[in-house]
């Protein structure tokens, strides 16, 4: 088998996932079991992918994954603009790492969850290297 189960039946498991891979490319960052953190990881890597290609098939690909919910809403002088987790894929991740091959996600280890011990990680998107480079020159 080239995937783990994580204890629940088909469609709960690719409910889960999707929901994870969509809440990490709202937040950028979420905390949850090493092992389901190992999974999304992989699953957001083919969505940032699919938004490197850009082309109208990689968008109705990543479409059919994600979920349809709001990323974020700004208010600029004249209007309100609202963002899909789509949109936010394609438009601000997918130029962020341009220039990176591959890895887009980290998972690092955490303290054991409290109660049943499980243990958990953070998984999140790395930075840029021009995120990097600009952090330094402050």
């Amino acid at each position: 088998m080239g995937y783990r189960k994580l204890g629940r039946v088909t469609s709960q498991r690719k409910a889960m996932l999707r929901d994870l891979t969509s809440d990490l490319i709202i937040n950028e960052r979420i905390i949850t079991t090493v092992t389901r953190a190992k999974e999304t990881s992989k699953l957001a890597d083919k969505m940032v992918t699919l938004g490197k290609r850009g082309d109208l098939h990689a968008r109705r690909q990543a479409a059919a994954f994600v979920r349809n919910e709001l990323a974020t809403v700004s208010e600029t002088e004249d209007e309100i603009v609202v963002q899909t987790v789509l949109q936010k894929l394609f438009d601000d991740l997918a130029p962020r790492f341009a220039d990176r091959k591959g890895g887009y996600t980290r998972v690092l280890k955490t303290e054991p969850r409290r109660g049943d011990g499980a243990p958990m990680a953070v998984l999140e998107f790395v930075e840029s290297a021009e995120a990097v480079e600009e952090a330094d020159a402050e």
